[in-house]
């Protein structure tokens, strides 16, 4: 048997970059998987695609009902959708504070507490929150980002405590700079596009971008049942940005 034989696994912001590659990720390991995506269309194969905007209470409440309906339960549930955002502090409206973080952080609330219910009914449920390497490093140009991404970390920790007793695992997964659909569109709008990736890839001690297979690894070692004492924890994935100092490289 793989490791997730039997069970339903929900991912938000399923259908392109790091979530489509964690729905991968999942399904090849024995899941069936549930994509909720604002634009699903791309969705393919034997995936459930449901459309849902996490900034809208009635939309997931909707979508995690189809969930139910279609499958009978859900031990999954992977709170990857998200939103950037550049600047300093000085750069952004209030109503561009208020979207992100809506998105970023009470979109996850709404998914998870729209999903308790069943996850609850499962023997091994877990949730994993893709947080982020700006959680923990100051990156200039991201207050707004950073921020949101913060307040996912001290999220999963508290989400962990409260859930314990109730056999729900949460965990969350800090990506460092990955090589995914946003980042494209980010170099793209650089005036040298070139020299931009170069300095991401620079600042990541393993000298590249993390890759959006190598996010997918860790949230599922996270989510899987064999990890059942890893709980209130955050994974790094970022090449060792957070932790290491290596001398530079001559």
């Amino acid at each position: 048997m793989a490791e997730f034989d039997g069970l339903v696994a929900i991912v938000t912001g399923g259908a392109s970059g790091i979530g489509a590659a964690i729905a991968d990720e999942l399904e090849a390991r024995g899941a069936r998987i549930a994509v909720l995506d604002l634009d699903p269309s791309s969705v393919a194969g034997e995936r459930f695609a449901v459309r849902a905007d996490v900034a809208d209470d009635a939309s997931v409440r909707a979508a995690i009902a189809a969930v139910g309906e279609r499958f009978g339960r859900v031990d999954v549930l992977v709170n990857n959708a998200g939103i950037g955002a550049q600047g300093t502090v000085e750069d952004n409206p209030d109503e561009e504070w208020h979207r992100v973080l809506d998105v970023n952080v009470v979109g996850m609330v709404r998914v998870t507490r729209a999903t308790l219910p069943l996850l609850r009914r499962s023997p091994v449920a877990a949730i994993v929150n893709t947080c982020s390497v700006a959680a923990t490093v100051g990156l200039p140009q991201r207050a707004l980002y950073s921020a949101s991404k913060g307040a996912v970390a001290a999220l999963t920790r508290a989400m962990a405590a409260d859930h314990l007793a109730e056999g729900i695992r949460v965990n969350c997964v800090n990506p460092g700079t990955a090589d995914t659909p946003w980042v494209a569109r980010l170099l793209a709008s650089a005036a040298d596009p070139v020299a931009e990736r170069a300095a991401l890839e620079a600042r990541q001690p393993h000298g590249r971008l993390v890759s959006a297979a190598e996010v997918a690894g860790a949230v599922a070692y996270l989510a899987s049942p064999a990890s059942g004492s890893t709980t209130g924890v955050d994974l790094a994935v970022d090449g060792g940005m957070d932790s290491l100092r290596p001398r530079p490289r001559s």
